[in-house]
């Protein structure tokens, strides 16, 4: 044999050699078409083959907002009376029950009150023994008048005396009660207006308390300050925290598809992990000029109190039922550009490419609105490998 004829035929038998190696290796390897892959499974272990699962879908509208006092369980306290303030009781932050003492003021002005209400009691008493008097009287000459002992006209001008005492005592009646509301009106508390009416003692001191059960959130005076009762500024401001407001702010395309009563969740950054949940309430009439935006208001309970005013908040808004609609989780679906695929397990360890139109994506999966039926076998994890496997 010559060297050009052995080394022609050396060529041969490599050539021979590399292609029996490579089929072999494909043999123990992934093998592909035009739109399948096949592993073998070594590889199969590698990968995670769901069913595709209904699952009900929200559909939301985002927007942010922020968190603010309940208004309706807020209160500006106010003076009813000027005077000097004398002393603090209560300051930012205590916790106060209704009726509970909040600062106390020198006024001039509560003299007059509390002289009235003395002088309303000083007439009704006066009125209250000049109507036991006709009363004896009357009862009195009426017996003489049944006793023959009496004229008629004695009985009569006995009866007009009890008629005129007791239309006086109903006058002097209403005008001390008045007198009394008064000084409620004024801030005096049942036990001090009980102690005047007792020991007629007038003092210039009087207590502001709190209106509501709340926290102290402002307080907008200082020891030793003169307060006007007809300036309108709030001395102190207490609220109920146990709720607070959520107002978002909602864009204007989406505003017609917002309701009173639909559901909204919320988040806030100072707790990442939990969920705010409440109902929307009230919907703005306006809309703000400069960032095209409607406010939204929902009331959610605050009862730990994890929510502070002016916290800012991510809201999700559900705008309509939830309905079922084919699943699979997210990492399934493969995205390039507008084009949405996943992997279909078609026969053990043989998937095929197919393409899908998604929809919203909630809690990890992706809604499926055309290309998969409910009970096929899609590739979750490592579907990314697959599809990799089938583009080399």
């Amino acid at each position: 044999m010559t060297s050009a004829t052995a080394a022609t035929t050396y060529r041969l038998l490599a050539m021979m050699f590399g292609m029996a190696l490579a089929t072999s290796f494909a043999a123990e390897g992934t093998k592909k078409g035009s739109d399948h892959v096949r592993v073998v499974a070594d590889q199969m272990h590698q990968l995670e083959v769901v069913k595709v699962e209904p699952y009900a879908f929200r559909v939301q509208r985002s927007a942010i907002g922020h968190i603010v006092f309940n208004e309706d369980a807020t209160t500006n306290v106010l003076t009813p009376f000027s005077g000097r303030v004398i002393r603090l009781i209560a300051n930012v932050g205590s916790q106060v029950k209704r009726g509970d003492p909040l600062l106390e003021i020198d006024s001039l002005e509560q003299v007059a009150p509390q002289n009235e209400f003395i002088a309303a009691q000083t007439a009704r008493n006066k009125a209250r023994s000049q109507l036991n008097l006709a009363q004896i009287v009357e009862k009195r000459v009426r017996d003489l008048h049944e006793g023959k002992a009496a004229p008629s006209k004695d009985l009569q001008q006995a009866e007009a005396q009890l008629a005129a005492a007791e239309s006086d005592m109903r006058s002097t009646d209403t005008a001390f009660e008045a007198a009394r509301i008064r000084l409620r009106i004024l801030g005096r508390t049942d036990a001090e207006v009980a102690a005047l009416e007792q020991t007629g003692a007038l003092t210039r001191v009087t207590r502001i308390v709190a209106p509501i059960d709340g926290t102290v959130i402002a307080r907008k005076i200082g020891p030793g300050q003169y307060v006007k009762a007809d300036s309108g500024e709030a001395l102190f401001v207490v609220a109920d925290l146990s709720t607070m407001w959520l107002k978002a702010q909602i864009f204007e395309q989406d505003i017609a598809f917002v309701r009173v009563g639909q559901q909204v969740e919320a988040r806030v950054s100072a707790a990442p992990n939990r969920v705010f949940r409440g109902r929307i309430n009230m919907i703005g009439s306006a809309s703000d000029l400069t960032t095209r935006r409607v406010m939204v208001r929902s009331e959610i309970d605050n009862s730990d109190r994890a929510l502070k005013s002016d916290m800012f908040a991510s809201f999700k808004i559900e705008t309509e039922a939830a309905a079922e609609a084919p699943a699979v989780p997210t990492v399934a679906v493969i995205r390039e550009a507008d084009v949405a695929t996943v992997w279909v397990e078609t026969e053990p360890m043989l998937f095929k490419r197919r393409l899908v139109e998604i929809g919203i994506e909630q809690n990890g999966l992706t809604q499926i609105r055309a290309g998969l039926a409910i009970g096929e076998l899609v590739v979750a994890r490592g579907a990314i490998f697959v599809d990799n496997e089938w583009r080399q």
